[in-house]
């Protein structure tokens, strides 16, 4: 028997689990004793909520009485560090089940009530921002207990980050973590992918396509929320590929107030039929802008790079095709020119690798900014797979990245250099008559000159005479 067909022995195994209740039941067992064991993991995953860097002890469908009837939180996370103590409920949902508001509430009352600092969810919805919950919930109940959210998608980019990039300082604890993201990379664990627009999806792409999408339909705010939820994805997992945190690029007004993101983002929808994300990227130029546009059906990834600031126009032309050698022929360049309105040219790379003067309007103004765009096809249907709109999203951010920005290095100006001896420019010797200083201890002799004679010594206020 030929041993490619022998399957490894796995410390969370994937096999026997029947039925949703195993499958959340073994994930969230496998994620709390890894947290546990894992000491970098487990702080990795509590530090953003506040816990002290210390002992991580994690228990699972620890019961509680609230009232006349007992509860089940799927586990508890307990963190110590000298005399204080971090302890938070944990509730756990795999594959396509959906946190519920009830239960929720009677976690955050039964925290409140122990005394407990915060309640960790886990499942597979994404809010559009990180910080945002994905259920409704009664706000009051908040008062004394924290409520966060983190995706699976997030639980598997932070254990790949920490065992790949950031370090396990014990090797046996570094292959327990790596057992653990086989684990959430299988598709029976439960932790799945963004793999679905909704059920709006269909209606609002085609009242766009018909021109009726209104402001004030229903659907157009979910759609939108999908839409930054799917960037956000896409951070997550670009960030897995990248070893950095990708993160969406937004406002601190929007991160204080979402509502106004929502706003904003339905307006767009319905009066252009587009939606526009964007994602911040350590290290890149700048920013990774993502457009949607469904009545087109076309995907548009852009990055605004600021050009050289020295130089002729032709001169920073070049500069940047220089470092798009290896991009498609199908990228689109636009310049814009200091002190001018909107774009200047716009031409494919093609055009401008050949005549790099068609991306200056006017020469004698100075080129500040240059933005690099490529447009793919975008899919129609809901889901994942051939076709899918999600799919046409990760794919074009993918290519965009690898294709244009990784190549892409802002513009430095040159150090200055050093005067030499020959450098030294002759100037006219200046006449006697017109010299106004006077020779100073602090000047290097002249050659041939008498040494300068000492100042009389001032007694009494006045000078001595000769």
């Amino acid at each position: 028997m030929a041993e490619e067909s022998w399957h490894a022995a796995r410390l969370i195994p994937t096999s026997g689990i029947n039925g949703a209740d195993e499958q959340e039941r073994r994930a969230t067992s496998a994620l709390l004793a890894v947290m546990s064991a894992v000491r970098e993991f487990g702080r990795a995953l509590t530090q953003p909520y506040g816990a002290p860097a210390g002992t991580v002890q994690t228990y699972i469908e620890v019961p509680f009485t609230l009232g006349d009837g007992k509860s089940f939180p799927d586990g508890l996370i307990r963190v110590t560090r000298g005399q204080r103590q971090w302890t938070a409920l944990v509730e756990v949902k795999t594959g396509s089940n959906e946190l519920q508001s009830e239960q929720l509430e009677r976690y955050l009352d039964i925290a409140r009530e122990q005394g407990f600092d915060a309640l960790i969810t886990v499942s597979n919805e994404i809010p559009p921002m990180a910080g945002q919950h994905p259920t409704r919930i009664d706000k009051r109940k908040l008062k004394k207990v924290a409520l966060h959210h983190i995706p699976w998608s997030e639980v598997l980019t932070v254990a790949v980050m920490q065992k790949e990039y950031r370090g396990v300082a014990d090797p046996d604890q570094a292959w327990i973590l790596g057992e653990l993201i086989r684990y959430l990379e299988h598709p029976k664990s439960g932790a799945l992918e963004f793999s679905d627009m909704g059920s709006s999806w269909v209606p609002v792409r085609e009242s766009v396509g018909a021109g009726t999408l209104r402001p004030t339909d229903a659907a157009v705010p979910e759609i939108a929320g999908r839409f930054d939820a799917l960037v956000r994805y896409a951070g997550l997992r670009l960030g897995r590929q990248l070893g950095t945190d990708v993160i969406p690029a937004l406002t601190r007004k929007e991160l204080a107030e979402p509502v106004i993101r929502t706003q904003a983002a339905v307006s767009q929808l319905a009066a252009t039929g587009t939606m526009t994300a964007a994602l911040r990227i350590p290290g890149a130029v700048g920013t990774l802008s993502v457009t949607a546009d469904l009545r087109a059906a076309r995907i548009t990834c852009h990055i605004d790079v600021e050009a050289p600031r020295e130089g002729r126009p032709t001169t920073r032309v070049n500069w940047l095709v220089r470092q798009l050698k290896d991009a498609p022929e199908t990228v689109r360049l636009e310049s814009y020119a200091a002190h001018a309105r909107g774009a200047g040219n716009a031409e494919l790379l093609r055009v401008v690798r050949e005549n790099p003067a068609i991306l200056i309007a006017d020469p004698a103004k100075d080129l500040r900014t240059f933005r690099v765009a490529l447009t793919s096809a975008a899919g129609t249907k809901r889901g994942r797979g051939r076709g899918a709109f999600i799919d046409s999203v990760l794919d074009a951010i993918d290519d965009f990245y690898g294709q244009v920005i990784q190549n892409l290095k802002p513009w430095m100006p040159a150090p200055p250099k050093m005067r030499s001896v020959e450098d030294a420019v002759a100037v006219e010797p200046v006449p006697a008559a017109l010299v106004s200083t006077a020779l100073s201890s602090q000047d290097d002799p002249v050659p041939g000159a008498a040494a300068p004679q000492p100042v009389p010594a001032v007694q009494d206020g006045l000078a001595a005479l000769p």
